[in-house]
């Protein structure tokens, strides 16, 4: 039959439209948000990370290098997301909770982790007010759009 020769398995490919769909809504969402709260060159800095601060100085392409950065963390949280319902289905069944709750962590990671460990070497201090602006943010643009796409489309 016709239809019996699909090349990935229906079970993939929930999983890779659960994994893009919370990546990419989440990666843009999120660059929206830090490009009006930070400014435009944004994916300068996150190109940083890689690349350290002659980045700052860095063209169009230094530019497209961390729109790719930030859609593949991005990806790679929903992914983290998405392998952690596999195991634990209430990721799924309390979408909102856990989503708030992802989204806080995925905040943490990146200022505790992957930040500090960037070329960029970024460890605060911080101020209360950022650190509370960026929980929340994460929260809403990160954590409910990837938890909502693994709920609704990963099987």
């Amino acid at each position: 039959m016709i239809g019996d020769s699909a090349p990935w398995p229906l079970g993939k490919r929930n999983a890779l439209l659960a994994i893009a769909a919370g990546g990419l809504i989440a990666g843009t969402l999120d660059l929206i948000q830090a490009s009006i709260l930070f400014g435009w060159d944004i994916p300068l800095t996150i190109a940083g990370g890689l690349l350290g601060p002659k980045a700052f100085r860095g063209g169009v392409g230094t530019y497209v290098l961390g729109v790719c950065l930030h859609f593949f963390i991005a990806c790679s949280a929903a992914a983290v997301y998405y392998t952690a319902s596999r195991r634990l289905g209430f990721l799924k069944e309390h979408a909102l909770v856990c989503g708030l709750f992802f989204g806080a962590a995925v905040e943490e990671v990146m200022n505790l982790i992957v930040l500090p460990l960037s070329a960029l070497h970024a460890i605060g201090p911080y101020q209360l007010h950022d650190l509370i602006q960026g929980l929340l943010v994460h929260m809403v643009v990160v954590g409910l759009p990837i938890s909502f796409s693994v709920r609704r489309f990963a099987k």
